[in-house]
């Protein structure tokens, strides 16, 4: 059924604002999980660890962090509870950050192993299935103690709080439930150590693995630590990066495999987030690049799931559409806008010798707007759309709205900027802040390609950038050996189609004056009594807070707004940026040329609206590059 938007039934009354701000869509889909679920008593709360089993099972939190650090929390989420299983895939980063790949994966399989958490088997090669199972755990925090053995412990406490972004404590007494019950974690251990996969003292080993277990988190914690797995090892609260985003595509890839015990296979097929669950009632689920999902409840399911937490997580994926596997994108939003030199201006205004060189041969230089986090298929594009629009001279690629270079678009940017230097084209980067994670991947991706990085020119703003394009465009067909020299009266813009004799009563009237660089001609404030005809040099239109309105070079004029509101206060300051000569036409002097010479006054008149009208048709231009995208 086609969708029925409102009638318009003209103007009508607005209510006022209520006193406090509705509640933002996502806390409210949330709150309305912690109804619906909350009322779900289904589920045993576990009790194989005697101490699990005084957990209240009305106890129910649902956090969901953002890669932004923004976290959104409903009912129970600061109730601290015991961690559990969920350690495990924390424990894996680690054991891949200390050990490193290699000496994991010989250690460690990451196969679903189809058999309950607990299972006493082993794969075929004697390995652990994966680091979700026991077996698997065991063998990591006996990992980390082969390498630790004095600082096991306090190495995986360290690391899973920076993961929460805050210091996490120990439940001693659920870990000596744990240690005094744990008969069939020590049977695995021994069978490990009997295979040559633990090493050394196997209870201190167990220890190690016991009280990560019982170190208490809240479903807020778990949240913040799936955002940072989402946000590829850094931690959104904090900002610290705590794993290498290699390190974090291993732990989410066993988590889609098997982090939900013998439900994994149902899970990503329903679900389809990377998650991991504990018995003591947590799940951690992540989104990668989007966000960290934490829940607390302790009635556990068969396989031993919290049952409001998978139902929390079934519902907010299908309801957003977010399974992992159900991806959809847009590589062409990627471009923001696609110009030349011919259709988009610098805020530098230009003598007409100029502008008429930029008019014949801007279409040289490209300019690329890009905008958005580019991934790999979206620098594909970018490359392709580069190719398709012929050879340039040079090309300008606009970064300032990037906040993201994901996996292969690093290298897929550098190898399209290496070709394009190789062809003889001048590239040009704008908006690249240093400090930011598109300088950085771009920076490694070229780590070896001195050629191509010493080639590569940057401006902090995409207007400094097409300003310097111009010049150079100005500069091959010859520009600038006209204008270098002092602009007479006569070839100024405002002074276009003036009769000699007017000229000479003009020549008469105007004062010259010398300018120093960085002295300031006009101040934004004082009445607007003048027009400035600048002669060499250049100056910039400045708002008195600094940020540049425009650049003029010599045979353009500067305070004509005058001409049209005689006495008003100026907007802006003007500041010589170079040494300057200009002429200085006060009005009271041209009042009475007007009066004296009407069609004088006039033609200037005329003139100047022709100024204004090129400036509002660059200003169109723009707005037209921006739309057709």
């Amino acid at each position: 059924m086609p969708v029925r938007w409102g009638k318009d039934e003209g103007l009508t009354a607005l209510r006022e604002p209520t006193a406090a701000p509705p509640r933002q869509p996502l806390a409210r889909f949330l709150e309305d999980c912690h109804r619906r679920f909350g009322r779900d008593t289904s589920g045993r709360v576990a009790d194989y660890i005697p101490e699990l089993s005084k957990a209240d099972p009305a106890r129910f939190g649902i956090a969901l962090a953002t890669i932004d650090g923004h976290v959104h929390e409903v009912g129970d989420t600061g109730v601290p509870f015991t961690i559990q299983s969920v350690s495990k895939a924390f424990v894996f980063a680690l054991a891949l950050e200390l050990g490193g790949p290699e000496l994991v994966e010989a250690t460690i399989g990451v196969e679903p192993s189809g058999e309950a958490f607990n299972s006493i088997r082993l794969r075929a090669d004697n390995r652990p299935f994966n680091p979700m199972v026991n077996a698997g755990a065991m063998a990591c925090s006996g990992l980390v103690h082969r390498l630790d053995p004095d600082g096991a412990f306090e190495r995986i406490r360290d690391l899973l709080g920076r993961f929460a972004g805050r210091r996490l404590e120990v439940d001693d007494t659920v870990f000596r439930s744990e240690r005094d019950t744990g008969d069939r974690n020590r049977a695995i251990a021994w069978l490990l150590r009997n295979h040559g996969i633990l090493k050394g003292d196997v209870d201190a080993a167990l220890d190690v693995y016991f009280r990560q277990c019982a170190l208490l988190v809240t479903a807020r914690d778990l949240a913040v630590m799936g955002a940072t797995l989402a946000a590829n090892g850094v931690n959104p609260v904090t900002g610290e990066a705590v794993v290498a985003p290699a390190t974090v595509a291993r732990t989410l890839s066993v988590m889609v495999s098997a982090g939900m015990y013998d439900y994994a296979g149902e899970w990503i097929y329903r679900v389809g987030l990377p998650a991991k669950s504990g018995v003591g009632g947590g799940i951690v689920a992540t989104l990668p690049a989007q966000f960290g999902l934490g829940t607390f409840s302790p009635p556990l399911d068969a396989q031993g799931n919290s049952v409001r937490g998978l139902k929390v997580c079934e519902h907010l994926s299908a309801h957003f559409g977010l399974h992992l596997l159900q991806r959809t994108g847009d590589v062409t939003s990627s471009i923001a806008a696609d110009y030349d030199l011919r259709q988009v201006a610098s805020r530098r205004n230009r003598h007409q010798t100029e502008r008429d060189i930029l008019d014949r041969h801007g279409g040289v230089v490209r300019v690329m707007e890009l905008a958005g986090a580019l991934n790999f298929a979206a620098c594909d594009y970018i490359a392709r759309s580069v190719a398709a629009g012929g050879p340039r001279e040079l090309v300008v690629f606009d970064l300032r709205r990037v906040g993201r270079l994901g996996a292969g678009a690093p290298a897929l940017l550098a190898a399209l900027f290496r070709d394009l230097t190789a062809a003889g084209t001048r590239v040009v980067l704008s908006g690249l802040d240093a400090e930011g994670q598109p300088a950085a991947t771009l920076a490694a991706a070229l780590t070896g390609d001195a050629d191509t990085a010493s080639a590569l020119r940057r401006h902090a703003t995409l207007d400094e950038a097409v300003e310097w394009a111009e010049d150079q465009v100005v500069f091959l067909y010859g520009g600038f050996g006209r204008v270098m020299e002092s602009v007479p009266l006569a070839d100024q813009s405002l002074m276009q189609g003036l009769s000699a004799d007017d000229l000479a009563r003009i020549a008469r009237l105007v004062q010259p004056h010398a300018i120093r660089t960085g002295e300031r001609i006009i101040a934004a404030g004082e009445p607007a009594d003048s027009v400035f005809f600048l002669q060499t040099g250049m100056v910039s239109i400045r708002l008195p807070d600094g940020p540049r309105l425009a650049t003029l070079g010599a045979g353009t004029c500067f305070g004509e707004l005058a001409l049209l509101t005689p006495g008003s206060p100026r907007t802006a300051d003007v500041w010589a940026d170079t040494p300057v000569t200009c002429l200085r036409l006060d009005l009271a002097d041209y009042d009475r040329l007007r009066r004296d010479r009407p069609t004088a006054g006039e033609t200037i008149l005329r003139n100047l609206a022709a100024l204004l009208a090129d400036r509002l048709r660059q200003a169109n231009a723009k707005i037209a590059a921006l739309s057709d995208r």
